[in-house]
């Protein structure tokens, strides 16, 4: 278990005598806010039409937390100590309350990742009629998951020993540094430092050659290629490049942080780390590492492919011959990602 550095949950910041002090609860409850904020503004920005799927169900579900937290804190920094069925709930409790959510928080990634992965490669054997009816399925999956591993945090020997001796320190509030969040931050960055580095050529011509345009009222993007071309349209070969350059056209800010965090090795709370950005970064990363497995699924009909709620998985592809878009009046064949 590695823990944040203390900082103390009734931290007072004395600047002067004569100023008033700074509790250390109004910057947590300013930090939980925020998140907050940025849960709202991401769920607003994302693409409507979408599929039912797991991933979706459990950004929902942790935006509902994250917000149950911040009423927790408000709720008891308000009353300061006050006494709800029998239970006396005072300043110590939002340190508890914190800790005990960036401990689930924290064990969460690998889990959330597994069957988010799961869900989408069985997504290529199901159709769209079937699609729609796995609403309850999912709520029920995303609260099962919930349970077990809040069930784990508090059954845990060693969480409840280091919980515990907060209630005899309670100076101190150290947050739970996920290493769950690292490794799998580590491993999405090597991969896509690898595909990067082996199809760099491809990715370099294609920048230069792709076009941007409007097909059936939808942003696409055009990938010319060659019509002696020796691969076909569903190679890995093929798509792999043009994965690159549809996911990093996204989220390339989000990946130069998260290059930016492992290089410097800082420490984020769990509670800070596991949000909903990094769910969707994480989200499709699936979706393209899916498709690229599957790539010779992508053009069945009767497949219901999943959609990326910030990426466009859109390639359309024309040959390298034809140099006037306004000519064309429909490409010669479509990948609907």
């Amino acid at each position: 278990m590695t823990a944040l550095s203390s900082e103390n949950c009734s931290f007072q910041y004395q600047l002067h005598q004569a100023n008033q002090p700074l509790d250390g609860n109004c910057l947590l409850f300013l930090i939980i806010l925020g998140k907050i904020l940025l849960n709202i503004l991401t769920l607003g920005m994302r693409r409507k039409i979408t599929y039912q799927n797991f991933m979706e169900y459990f950004c929902i579900s942790l935006a509902f937390i994250d917000l149950l937290l911040l009423v927790n804190i408000s709720i008891i920094s308000y009353f300061r100590d006050f006494v709800l069925l029998g239970i006396r709930f005072t300043k110590y409790h939002i340190c508890l309350f914190t800790q005990i959510i960036s401990f689930t928080y924290g064990f969460l990634h690998y889990p959330v990742f597994l069957i988010a992965c799961i869900d989408y490669y069985l997504n290529f054997s199901r159709t769209t009629k079937l699609a729609f009816k796995c609403q309850k399925f999912y709520l029920f999956i995303v609260i099962l998951i919930w349970i077990s591993v809040l069930a784990y945090v508090l059954g845990d020997p060693a969480i409840y020993q280091s919980l515990k001796a907060q209630n005899v320190y309670s100076y101190q509030c150290p947050f739970y540094i996920s290493i769950q969040s690292y490794w799998l931050s580590f491993s999405m960055v090597v991969i896509l430092f690898m595909a990067f580095l082996t199809s760099w050529s491809e990715v370099t011509a294609l920048v230069q050659a792709v076009r941007m345009t409007s097909y059936m009222n939808e942003t696409v993007l055009y990938f010319p290629f060659s019509s002696h071309c020796s691969y076909t349209l569903s190679s890995k070969k093929t798509l792999l490049p043009k994965f690159i350059i549809c996911f990093l056209g996204t989220w390339l800010p989000f990946v130069l942080l998260q290059v930016i965090i492992l290089l410097l090795k800082v420490q984020i709370p769990a509670f800070i780390e596991m949000n909903i950005p990094w769910l969707y970064f994480v989200n499709s990363f699936l979706i393209a590492t899916v498709y690229w497995f599957n790539c010779h699924k992508l053009n069945l009909r009767d497949v219901a492919l999943p959609v990326d709620p910030f990426v466009n998985w859109k390639c359309c592809f024309i040959p390298l011959t034809i140099h006037n878009l306004e000519q064309i009046e429909k490409p010669i064949s479509i990948i609907i990602c």
